[in-house]
């Protein structure tokens, strides 16, 4: 997997930017991206340190469509530590 592949958003929400205060910023990744790959295409991208990256599978929901119950698909999501000081510039401003 090219590491251009791996990450696909980032993931701008009210409990992220909590987060962003303390160093960590999150992303919805590729399913078959592992810590190693995401940690390589952040420092890459960005230009920063990485000390540490956690990883969780996002189950789909169950949501009701023309009276019958669809399943809406299941994702990956990483929250990346920066080294103190490091900053990423996406995020900021938003």
């Amino acid at each position: 997997m090219h590491l251009y592949e791996v990450l696909r958003r980032p993931l701008i929400t009210e409990k992220n930017s909590a987060l962003q205060a303390r160093g960590k910023y999150a992303f919805e990744v590729a399913e078959e991206a592992n810590k190693e790959q995401i940690k390589q295409a952040v420092e890459k991208a960005f230009n920063v340190s990485v000390t540490q990256v956690n990883v969780m599978t996002v189950p789909g929901k169950e949501r009701r469509m023309r009276g019958r119950q669809v399943l809406s698909p299941s994702w990956k999501k990483a929250i990346v530590t920066l080294k103190p000081g490091g900053k990423i510039e996406l995020f900021e401003g938003v």
